[in-house]
């Protein structure tokens, strides 16, 4: 069935893809950027490059007092300290100016010098996620090795909807030690390794045309990053099948930074095979 499915031009347009994905992680919003992530507590909390600022911001762009935080609840206000300009979409900030936060979206983003902070909200709880676009992850990235492109990973997966009257979404655990509800239409199921395999298929978004699979094999921890990758199905389901091309599995956020707040696999989307396909671990994290 792989076999029917892979097109001539399938390692060229795998090529271009993983171009597309490095070009994307050293871009200004990429994951090597982001440099630091800092929650909230209620009230007033100071940010800059101070040693004591409870949002510490690199000293090449901020000074030691660059302005005031504020939350109440959910909401959050800044303030900018006398003499620093901080700016959104290149507006100046104005003292108590409302942030909004990415969820649902799209965040506030706030300018200083080289960076970019904004306020996050994961599980009920809110902080700051700082982008430098100086900084060494960036600048010092040496790329991904991935193992070559092989057809037989690209495979033509049946879709089970879940059961009518079942609940449609499952927990997934993440980094944080806590879990998120992900909607969740049902799972794909396929062959490959000899045996009939499937996973369980999250949305990202209502609106999402592809499906969301986290998944961990038994490369895990070895040639692959410890905690799984993420794979996207290529379509929506169609007459009841989707396309699963494993030779674009990618590292999670998680393996690039100390600051995102991954998804973890779901314990039935961990996989009792090696999957020699995708990117592998990234050298040095």
């Amino acid at each position: 069935m792989a076999a029917e499915t892979v097109p001539a031009d399938h390692a060229k347009q795998v090529e271009t893809w993983r171009q597309g994905r490095i070009a994307r992680l050293k871009s200004d919003e990429g994951w090597l950027t982001v440099a630091g992530l800092f929650w909230l507590k209620e009230g007033k909390t100071a940010f800059g490059s101070a040693a004591n600022a409870a949002v510490k911001l690199p000293a090449h762009s901020a000074p030691a007092q660059a302005g005031w935080l504020t939350r109440k609840e959910k909401t959050v206000t800044i303030e900018p300290a006398a003499g620093v300009t901080l700016t959104i979409a290149g507006k100046p900030v104005t003292a108590g100016q409302a942030l909004k936060a990415d969820d649902p979206g799209p965040p506030d983003v706030v300018s200083l010098g080289d960076l970019r902070f904004f306020v996050i909200e994961r599980d009920g709880e809110i902080g700051i996620r700082l982008r430098d676009l100086r900084s060494d992850q960036r600048t010092k990235f040496a790329g991904i090795e991935s193992f070559p492109v092989r057809p037989e990973y690209r495979v033509k997966a049946r879709f089970v909807p879940h059961p009518p009257g079942a609940k449609a979404s499952i927990d997934v655990p993440n980094v944080l030690g806590k879990s998120s509800e992900m909607k969740s239409p049902g799972k794909v199921v396929f062959s490959l390794g000899g045996a009939e395999r499937s996973l369980t298929a999250v949305l990202e978004q209502p609106s999402d045309k592809r499906l969301f699979l986290i998944f961990k094999d038994q490369t895990a921890g070895k040639e692959t990053y410890g905690a799984g990758r993420f794979v996207y199905t290529e379509s929506l389901p169609e007459q009841g099948h989707v396309i699963v091309d494993f030779n674009k599995a990618y590292n999670p956020p998680c393996a690039f930074t100390a600051f995102a707040t991954c998804p973890l696999p779901p314990p039935e989307n961990r996989l009792r095979l090696r999957i020699e396909a995708g990117e592998k671990r990234v050298a040095g994290h």
